[in-house]
């Protein structure tokens, strides 16, 4: 308690929201959706985000742990489905960061004029990656320019391409179809149906702010409303990014890895030098991306470690910082081992290794949402008497369509983005992310048994074993603190009342 807090201000808030969710790296598979993407953005930021953003909002004000997501899933369900949460959480994670590592040879030999061969291709890939896990051992208090900074120079990166696209179109006309039919869904063009999970995976991560709650001025305030209005600015960004990328390609030329990159060259060339900008820019916001990202990431992992429900690896911290250095590490070498799939002489791995990865990454990140939403309602149940600074407003219909609703376009959307829908090439190209995804749940599910290993005993959630703190402190998982007073004092730092301590 000697230390002085650093607090975020609420302009800081809005911008690490934007740092952390908004992902310049997927403009280029939401604007493969063509037209009807500004349909489906409209569409889902109804269906999906409010109901998202109020249960988060509610969750992630009423509930502070370093947990986060984990946590709340744990306190509703118990330990085996906080730890596979744990898991899904965790494991997108490093593959996020090996795809991203593969598009930085690529770009960096277009700036320079260079061609690189497979193995400085690996090392800068490597490079990268090592990169983004020295740069998470950093506390979250003391790296606000790298959420600051990132979340400029992704704004500056989507408005240039926007107005790129705007004015290539003005003098070269839009090398999309604009009429007014390609602006409607079609349930028929998979490829689009594809795609629609990177929407979706455009609206992850508010969760990520709330566990920054204690370094916040006013969490209980701040969190709703940057929610909200982080919400839909970043919903007007990628639709402003997404116009520029169509107006110089049409949508079914769109490549999902280096999209936006293409588009930016066909509008300027590849010698202008604000090809080149936006490309180095671009390379920038990765490293910004990853470390926000990292925070929240590796703070789930550790926390569930320390509760048995993963790895003991993942709890290691740094002595002095207290940062989970473990996980970090851990991170490093998925990653790593997940580059190592391009010596696979196999052209749909080792040639489309951004899109299996990335699609991979996303996938996990949707499934791990899955139980936020019954976690959500169960909670409301089982904790009625708990203080929430903010409510999900409505009666129990309306609970149970801010439940159900997300759920189901979360599920949709995962069928399309690794199911085949037909039997296409494109489709069948699928096989090893399928693969792949079935792969690392059952992995999950040998890492939950073997976390596990020796207790005799699991929490049950709320409904059976009451307040998951006493349950903690009475199974040496947490320590009971010198006094109610200290922990009184600990909950009004992040704005709300204690709960009792039984």
């Amino acid at each position: 308690m000697g230390n002085k807090v650093k607090k975020f201000s609420f302009i800081s808030v809005i911008l690490s929201v934007i740092c952390v969710v908004f992902v310049a790296e997927a403009a280029a598979p939401a604007a493969a959706i063509g037209n009807q993407q500004f349909f489906w953005w409209i569409f889902l930021i109804i269906t999906f985000l409010l109901p998202y953003g109020m249960v988060v909002a509610e969750l992630g004000t009423t509930y502070d742990s370093d947990g986060g997501l984990y946590d709340w899933i744990r306190e509703a369900f118990g330990d085996r489905w906080g730890s596979r949460v744990a898991w899904y959480y965790w494991i997108n994670f490093p593959l996020w960061i090996a795809s991203l590592a593969t598009l930085f040879p690529d770009i960096l030999g277009m700036v320079f004029g260079v061609e690189f061969e497979l193995a400085p291709v690996l090392l800068i890939e490597l490079a990268f990656v090592w990169i983004v896990v020295f740069m998470s051992f950093s506390k979250v208090s003391d790296s606000a320019w790298i959420l600051n900074g990132g979340a400029v120079l992704k704004v500056l990166i989507a408005v240039s391409v926007g107005g790129l696209g705007i004015w290539y179109a003005v003098n070269n006309g839009f090398a999309s179809d604009m009429s007014p039919a390609t602006f409607m869904p079609d349930l028929t063009n998979t490829n689009a149906l594809t795609y629609l999970s990177i929407i979706l995976f455009n609206f992850m991560g508010f969760e990520v702010i709330c566990t920054f709650a204690g370094a916040m001025k006013n969490p209980s305030k701040d969190i709703p409303k940057a929610i909200v209005l982080g919400g839909l600015a970043i919903g007007a960004i990628y639709l402003f990014c997404s116009f520029g990328i169509g107006a110089a390609i049409p949508a079914d030329q769109i490549d999902p890895d280096f999209g936006m990159i293409y588009a930016v060259m066909t509008m300027v060339g590849e010698a202008s030098p604000i090809f080149m900008l936006i490309c180095i820019i671009f390379l920038v916001t990765l490293f910004a991306n990853m470390a926000s990202w990292s925070f929240g990431v590796n703070f789930v992992a550790d926390y569930a470690a320390k509760h048995g429900n993963m790895p003991k690896v993942f709890s290691h911290e740094n002595a002095k910082t207290e940062m989970p250095t473990g996980a970090a590490i851990v991170n490093g070498v998925v990653a790593s081992l997940a580059l190592m799939l391009q010596l696979i002489p196999i052209p749909a791995i080792s040639e489309g290794i951004f899109w299996m990865l990335f699609s991979m990454n996303v996938v996990f990140l949707l499934i791990s949402y899955i139980p936020m939403f019954p976690a959500f309602l169960k909670l409301r149940s089982v904790d009625p008497t708990v203080n929430r600074v903010f409510k999900v407003p409505g009666g129990r219909g309306v609970l149970l369509v801010v439940t159900w609703l997300p759920v189901v376009l979360l599920v949709l959307s995962i069928i399309a983005t690794i199911v085949p829908l037909n039997g296409s090439e494109a489709e069948m190209s699928k096989i090893p992310m399928l693969i792949g995804v079935i792969a690392f749940v059952i992995l999950g599910e040998i890492v939950r048994v073997w976390s596990a290993r020796g207790r005799d005993d699991h929490y049950g959630g709320m409904g059976t074993h009451g307040d998951p703190f006493a349950y903690d402190v009475a199974h040496g998982f947490e320590e009971e603190p010198p006094s109610e007073e200290v922990a009184m004092e600990e909950e009004m730092l992040i704005g709300r009342e204690p709960r009792d301590l039984v």
